[in-house]
């Protein structure tokens, strides 16, 4: 987890496999990110998983669920009790079940971190 990120209360992290998380990112309360499923192409159901992947100052908004294999752009949102089972991309806003982009994330202003020419 990276520099200022933060998981509110009751978050759950089903990790079997990796969950990244990069910095200044909030996961809202009772967010579920999920690494893991059943492989429903086998009557025995074997588990499967993907790690999951939340870039620098995206929001995950209360109750969404973020499943297995799930990439979530830099800066993008995604809405309270959304279900993202497809990457998101960069400063996208997405909500629904399943989640679609509603909108691009625009911004009134840049931290200084992201306003550097170096």
């Amino acid at each position: 987890m990276g520099q200022y990120s933060s998981l509110s209360s009751n978050v759950d992290c089903y990790s079997v496999d990796k969950i990244l998380i990069g910095s200044r990112v909030t996961i809202s309360q009772r967010a579920f990110l999920c690494t893991a499923s059943h492989d429903i192409k086998s009557l025995a159901l074997p588990l499967t998983s993907q790690p999951i992947k939340i870039e620098d100052y995206a929001w995950i908004c209360a109750e969404a669920f973020i499943g297995p294999g799930v990439n979530i752009g830099h800066s993008s949102v995604v809405y309270a009790r959304s279900v993202c089972i497809k990457d998101v991309m960069p400063f996208k806003v997405v909500g629904g079940n399943p989640a679609k982009v509603i909108k691009d994330r625009s911004l009134n202003s840049v931290p200084e971190e992201l306003d550097s020419d170096d």
